[in-house]
């Protein structure tokens, strides 16, 4: 039998609440990671560790200790989903406080790639290791205002391309741009003004239209790719393009 353990961030709000469902709902032991415990409804499946992952020194001490081992143990298939994710600071170069810059990447970079490189480590006796990066398409292109998050999230299909590149049998890789969704970050985006974002309105009229995916259609996409047979075959991936 292929027992799944599933470790994912931000599984309390938006897309990574739906994949917590999703995952549960499936049957997979997942290890939530996030600032707060979720409020739905409590599962024997579902482990969660309240943790700040905007604090890389916090993240660290927290991998030290046998939680995460322990969590992995008699799974042969391991998944992690670095999902959580911040869009602020928004505006000109000018304009965003350097504050919000390190919490950023702390988050969007620095805890994927820790998360990563430890559950790589602590999963040696699963035969099957998974690692998917949620990314966005604003990591293959340029949006004014967006600097860092564009950065951010192009740092995360770097890292899959590079560590494709070192040939782990046992592992997989992939940086998977989820599409647009209705989510609380979407809501976020509408409402920054124009002189901060100016393709703003590009947002407003996705959501006029109904063209925003919802966060249980998106979850379902990225985890049946996610499980697949060809997961892996290419380090960056939009789910838009998948068959």
């Amino acid at each position: 039998m292929n027992t799944i353990k599933a470790i994912l961030t931000g599984h309390t709000r938006g897309l990574g609440a739906a994949l917590a469902d999703l995952m549960l709902s499936r049957g997979i032991e997942v290890l939530g990671v996030s600032r707060t415990r979720s409020s739905t409804s409590a599962s024997s499946l579902l482990r969660e560790v309240e943790l700040d992952l905007t604090n890389s020194a916090a993240l660290g001490e927290w991998l030290w200790t046998e939680t995460l081992t322990r969590f992995i143990d008699g799974g042969h298939t391991v998944l992690l989903i670095n999902n959580a994710g911040m869009l602020q600071p928004v505006g000109p170069i000018e304009a965003q406080d350097v504050n919000a810059i390190g919490r950023s990447v702390s988050l969007n970079v620095a805890a994927p790639l820790m998360l990563s490189a430890a559950v790589a480590a602590a999963s040696h006796a699963a035969s099957d290791r998974r690692i998917v990066h949620i990314s966005s398409g604003a990591g293959r292109n340029a949006y004014p205002g967006w600097s860092i998050y564009c950065a951010t999230k192009a740092a995360l299909d770097h890292h899959a391309r590079a560590v494709t590149l070192d040939r782990n049998r046992a592992l997989k890789i992939c940086s998977v741009a989820p599409g647009v969704i209705d989510t609380d970050m979407q809501a976020e985006i509408r409402g920054t003004g124009l002189e901060h974002f100016p393709l703003r309105e590009k947002f407003d009229e996705l959501k006029r239209s109904g063209q925003l995916s919802t966060p249980a259609d998106a979850a379902r996409k990225v985890l049946d790719y996610a499980l697949s047979d060809t997961f892996g075959d290419t380090p960056a991936v939009d789910v838009r393009d998948l068959s």
